[in-house]
């Protein structure tokens, strides 16, 4: 079960063109398109007439056409015409409400008069030139909430990232979690620690010595229907950790748009934003690049974790300390989902 209403990312601005786009997104498939304008439009992804797939279809104008039969359904489901037929009686396509905000596609799959721009989740780096922004998109064969799990407990960095983020004082460290309203929040400080690799490159990035010791922080936050966005960074030690002058430290947000296809399929949406050097493109592609690495390492382990969790079903897993922040926001989606179905129907 998802959550239907709320905004999910769909899908990157640049993959959406004139040019229509199957996306299956909490077991619903649907058509994304441009019309005319520019704006995004999606609708689900079925013919009234014979049933096939619009998204095996063409645009034209502000309408998508079936490439079966040429019905042309308009960008608000209504059917508009059909060589040589009379549509005015045929039923509508249902139409999803979409938008496009900080370079991703968003859709509401619960519904429509619910769906409103303020419910949007707030990204700062995407207000201005202060930040800089580089992330990539994975599909990944996992229960979406697998992938939470994976992301409110980081202590997994020192075993499956050994070479790039883990290091033994990750699990040394306390970790603390708690829930503010629909948040889960989970949060780990380090002090006095070695920078690792990747952590290295980032502070040569800004300009900063990669060779002495830091204090390190991660705080996790989940928000509903399944995004996780995370505050990371290292500070030259004895300056304030977290709180360190911007320039001793080097730090960013680590972003995760989580996306369920189906209930055993996700669309993952990754990237960082960050603040040092924002117009400097090296440290971007850098970045990316080495976040691409790390991501990889998640999508083998969450693809096996499913297949042996589908060979085990009745098999009980423990819940540790370090787990409180993906069972706390796994509680967050099924208050949320419960909710929507002990509404009456319209």
């Amino acid at each position: 079960m998802h959550i239907q209403n709320a905004w999910y990312v769909a899908a990157t601005a640049e993959e959406v063109t004139v040019k229509p786009l199957r996306r299956r997104i909490c077991n619903q498939p649907m058509v994304l398109y441009r019309d005319s304008n520019g704006a995004v439009k999606a609708l689900e992804d079925f013919c009234p007439h014979r049933g096939a797939p619009l998204s095996l279809g063409f645009v034209e104008g502000d309408n998508i056409v079936c490439g079966y039969h040429g019905l042309k359904i308009a960008s608000d489901g209504r059917p508009d015409s059909m060589p040589g037929q009379n549509v005015k009686n045929f039923p509508c396509v249902k139409a999803i409400p979409s938008l496009e905000y900080g370079g991703f596609v968003w859709i509401w799959p619960g519904a429509p008069e619910q769906a409103t721009r303020d419910a949007l989740p707030s990204l700062p780096w995407a207000e201005g030139d202060d930040w800089a922004y580089g992330g990539g998109l994975f599909h990944i064969k996992c229960d979406y909430r697998l992938m939470i799990d994976n992301l409110m407990d980081l202590t997994h960095e020192t075993y499956v990232h050994a070479d790039s983020i883990g290091q033994k004082e990750i699990d040394e460290a306390p970790v603390k979690s708690r829930v503010d309203g629909d948040t889960a929040i989970t949060e780990r400080y380090m002090e006095n620690v070695s920078a690792p690799p990747f952590w290295q490159m980032a502070l040569r990035a800004n300009d900063l010595a990669d060779d002495v010791p830091v204090d390190r922080w991660q705080i996790c936050r989940f928000s509903p229907p399944s995004h996780v966005l995370i505050e990371v960074g290292v500070a030259h030690a004895g300056h304030g950790g977290y709180s360190a002058p911007a320039q001793h430290k080097a730090g960013s947000v680590v972003v995760d748009f989580i996306t369920p296809e189906t209930d055993g399929t996700m669309w993952y949406f990754w990237g960082m934003a960050r603040t040092f050097k924002p117009q400097d493109t090296e440290p971007t592609e850098s970045i990316k690049q080495g976040q691409g690495k790390i991501f990889t390492e998640d999508l083998e382990m969450l693809e096996q974790q499913q297949a042996n969790l589908e060979h085990y079903p009745g098999r009980r897993l423990l819940k540790l300390n370090i787990d409180a922040g993906g069972v706390l926001s796994r509680r967050i989606i099924d208050r949320l989902i419960k909710a929507e179905q002990n509404v009456p129907a319209v």
